[in-house]
């Protein structure tokens, strides 16, 4: 019921001064990054998502043919007034060339502007569907996935990505497009004076051809670097800047701003070297203007003189070539932004196309409870989790959970207990479903949740509060729920009063920039989302935890509210919590190595026997020592 998985600051890594990737032991430069589309992938992508609306695209690039051929009646017209002054024709002859050049400018500039407008409208709607995409399948990546890859990878996809694509979109795009149709229809217009004056000018072609060549060749594998770079650079600034404090403490200031200086460094070399790249490709590009208007100057001279054309007629082709230095050098130029933008698709297709993750558990209802007939003799009731032969590793070769098997009856409380590290959490969250086991297997029996919910749902003690109303959050759990089951949930978990009384009550603004909620409000809010969802199994990892004495109480409460009528496996932060629960497991080193009710383990003489005895010694002194015993809060990164 929260957003946020039981995983370490990352001011705990920074304690030790190792750079590592949370949870794995992994240098953050052998992440496993985000998937990254190939180039065929990428362009069924942008096809796909282009189909739905072909008639705009037609209609869009059928006016952009239209501006364009309407633009090249420019220089016959020119051409024509430079006959009829080399021929010393009545200056009253230059009315109808010049009217209808005021004419040609219009009809251009209307043409030109409705064109662009169909064309960026198409961009944008493509960019829209494929944003969307984007965090749909973002949000349904596994944890695991994305812990691998490092915070800083998707958040540059979501930022610097997005970004680069919809820049592209709005300018790169209908440029590129109008640039295209104008050296096309050009290069026709050229033909049609005299197919010599288009041979002149398809000398260019080789050169502007092989620097095109040489620029995609250094291009796009340095833009990709460069993505990756700053993916990286954004990943250390948030682990340096989340773990502010603990940098201070230790003295380690000038180790991470080193850190910070090296990934910077390398993005600024790459930048440098883009830069480097775009201005030889700027030189190799005059190189070829001067050869091609050369040759189209010297065979207008030559056909003019041999009277094969007039005057005007030269005067219009070398206008023509001239015309196509900025729709070329456009094109040309664009590759850059091109490039740069076909890298940032490529890594925005790569996580829509991901295909979203298949149940980590067996979920399998059984059909004859839907009709109300009997269950088969034997069968498991509906609620029914069992865990099979579970091992599981972050890191191949370093197992957390070793040969785990486990059944949670229909409706019982299991409470799990054991030293931090023990991997408590780790089976918690295969439980969930967050992580796949490496390997073994999780059943849950007739878990479609009630109302078509979810089957399991998982609070931790790092609950997320989402900025906008309170009512608004609730409804995260169940979309339609009635103001008065909100309000009854809150009941439930006895948090209604404090609800009641914020200034707007259930419609008071919480999250960032909001009203602040306490630690144990925030727990009762994920408590609250549990019974909205009301699924039939649930899991709480120490979503007690974060609360004082006092406050834990109230949240236990709460929680044995919440879980009613549930089967629940709890991760249990206080012994209270484990005394009152129908069956506890005891893990120690990633195995399960007790199993029984409290009573039975505490006239034992196993590990729950001296947990309970240290915590029978000390509860008279302090609420916090027992907290200590019976296992301070495990997360991913303690079982790893």
């Amino acid at each position: 019921m929260n957003d946020s998985s039981a995983r370490r600051h990352p001011a705990a890594e920074q304690e030790t001064g190792q750079e590592t990737e949370h949870g794995t032991g992994r240098h953050p430069d052998t992440r496993e990054l985000l998937p990254t589309a190939t180039a065929p992938r990428t362009r069924a992508a942008v096809r796909a998502l282009v189909r739905p609306h072909r008639s705009l695209a037609a209609g869009g690039f059928a006016v952009m043919i239209a501006a364009t051929a309407v633009g090249l009646l420019v220089q016959p017209l020119l051409g024509r007034i430079v006959d009829l002054v080399a021929d010393q024709r009545p200056a009253g002859d230059l009315t109808l060339p010049v009217v209808l050049l005021v004419l040609v400018a219009l009809a251009h500039g209307g043409t030109t502007s409705l064109g662009l407008t169909l064309v960026s409208r198409l961009g944008e709607t493509v960019l829209a569907q494929l944003r969307e995409r984007f965090v749909e399948k973002a949000l349904r990546l596994p944890l695991e996935q994305v812990e691998k890859a490092g915070a800083g990878d998707l958040t540059a996809r979501v930022t610097r990505d997005v970004s680069v694509v919809g820049e592209a979109v709005r300018s790169a795009l209908p440029e590129l497009a109008r640039s295209l149709l104008a050296i096309v229809l050009t290069l026709v217009a050229m033909a049609a004076l005299d197919w010599r004056f288009l041979v002149a000018a398809l000398l260019a072609v080789p050169v502007q051809a092989s620097t095109a060549r040489w620029y995609v060749r250094h291009a796009v594998p340095l833009y990709a670097q460069q993505r990756i770079a700053m993916g990286a650079q954004q990943q250390q600034l948030l682990d340096t800047i989340a773990g502010a404090g603990t940098v201070r403490a230790f003295r380690i200031e000038e180790e991470h701003t080193a850190r910070v200086t090296r990934r910077s460094s390398a993005a600024v070399a790459l930048k440098m070297r883009g830069i480097r790249l775009v201005l030889d490709f700027y030189n190799r590009l005059h190189v070829a203007e001067y050869t091609g208007l050369a040759a189209v100057l010297v065979t207008g001279f030559l056909l003019v003189r041999a009277g094969s054309v007039s005057i005007g007629t030269a005067t219009a082709a070398a206008l023509y070539f001239h015309s196509l230095f900025a729709p070329v050098n456009s094109a040309l130029v664009l590759l850059d932004d091109a490039q740069s933008a076909t890298a940032s698709l490529a890594r925005l297709v790569g996580v829509a196309d991901e295909k979203t993750p298949e149940p980590l558990a067996d979920a399998t209802p059984a059909p004859e409870t839907a009709a109300g007939a009997a269950r088969e003799p034997g069968a498991q009731p509906d609620g029914t989790v069992t865990v099979l032969g579970i091992d599981h590793a972050y890191v191949p070769g370093q197992p957390v959970l070793r040969d785990v098997d486990l059944t949670l009856r229909a409706g019982e409380r299991v409470a799990l207990v054991g030293p931090s590290g023990a991997g408590k959490t780790t089976l918690a969250k295969l439980i969930a479903g967050v992580h796949r086991p490496t390997s073994g297997s999780v059943h849950l029996t007739g878990t479609a949740g009630r109302g078509g919910g979810l089957p399991v749902a998982l609070v931790t003690q790092e609950t997320h509060v989402f900025a906008g109303p309170l009512a608004d959050d609730l409804r995260l759990a169940r979309a339609d729920a009635t103001d008065a089951e909100l309000r009854a949930a809150l009941t439930d978990v006895e948090a209604l009063d404090w609800a009641e009384a914020l200034p707007d009550g259930l419609a008071t603004v919480v999250g960032d920039g909001g009203h602040r909620l306490t630690s144990a409000q925030v727990q009762q809010l994920a408590l609250a989302r549990l019974m909205l969802a009301d699924p039939p199994v649930a899991v709480l990892d120490e979503a007690t935890a974060e609360a004082g004495s006092t406050g834990a109480r109230l949240l236990e409460k709460a929680a044995d509210r919440a879980v009613e009528g549930r089967t629940a496996l709890v991760v249990a932060h206080r012994l209270t919590q484990a005394a009152t629960a129908d069956r506890i497991v005891v893990m120690e080193d990633g195995r399960i190595v007790e199993s029984g009710t409290h009573d039975e383990l505490r006239t034992g003489s196993g590990p729950y026997a001296s947990l309970w005895q240290a915590w029978s010694g000390t509860r008279g002194t302090t609420d916090k020592a027992p907290t200590h015993h019976a296992g301070p809060t495990a997360t991913v990164k303690d079982d790893a």
